[in-house]
């Protein structure tokens, strides 16, 4: 039986942490509407140079071929058994468009997590974020610090701070994600599908009570 979940949470609350953990946990792929942007742009895949003719222009990829990319991933065999989708739907046209295609694969979303957290929080984990510039290794200033400050444990290389998770802009994103998401947040919750779940908990503690509200 296939099984579609949606998950939802600001940035820094640990959303993709919890998608990896719950992957490993159900066997359901993880679909990162990121990733399948920047995978179908890197192959230049039929899709990729038409998303990419759009932001070449300024302009936004309409939700047809952000939803033809999605397609086309449920369609491969690693998500026979259904899928966890992060980064889609944003707004609830897409989340209508996503019903609509699941009805091909012969199901619906099951369930939407909504994993928050207080802003404060927020704003601590990601502006104490620092980047390893050789292979992209995240470490935190307070959670998960490097042995030797400024430097990465793994392969020596410089640790530096990305312009995005500076505290000002961090607020901001934070800020821009809520106002865009309440509308997508009170459609599931209308619809009987929003789990909230506490973000401020240890990854452990997220994990199973993200595991117990599934029912998994």
């Amino acid at each position: 039986m296939t099984k579609y979940l949606v998950l939802l949470g600001p940035p820094g609350v640990g959303k993709g942490t919890q998608a990896k953990i719950l992957s490993e946990r159900t066997g359901l792929a993880h679909i990162s509407s990121g990733d399948l942007f920047r995978e179908n742009l890197k192959n230049q895949t039929e899709l990729g140079k038409l998303a990419q003719s759009y932001m070449s222009r300024g302009e936004l990829v309409p939700d047809d071929v952000t939803i033809a990319m999605i397609r086309e991933r449920l369609s491969r065999p690693d998500c026979k058994t259904g899928a966890i989708l992060d980064g889609f739907p944003r707004t609830p046209a897409q989340a209508d468009a996503l019903e609509a295609m699941l009805k091909e694969f012969n199901g619906c979303v099951d369930a939407v997590p909504f994993i928050t957290a207080a802003e404060d929080v927020l704003v601590e984990r990601l502006s104490g974020r620092w980047t390893c510039r050789a292979n992209g290794h995240i470490f935190n200033e307070k959670t998960n610090p490097p042995k030797t400050p400024g430097i990465c444990d793994f392969d020596g290389s410089e640790l530096y701070q990305r312009d995005d998770d500076k505290a000002e802009t961090v607020k901001r994103r934070i800020r821009v994600y809520l106002e865009q998401t309440s509308p997508l947040v009170d459609y599931y919750r209308r619809h009987g599908k929003l789990l909230e779940i506490d973000g401020m908990q240890t990854i452990e503690q997220v994990s199973q009570t993200l595991a117990s509200a599934l029912k998994m």
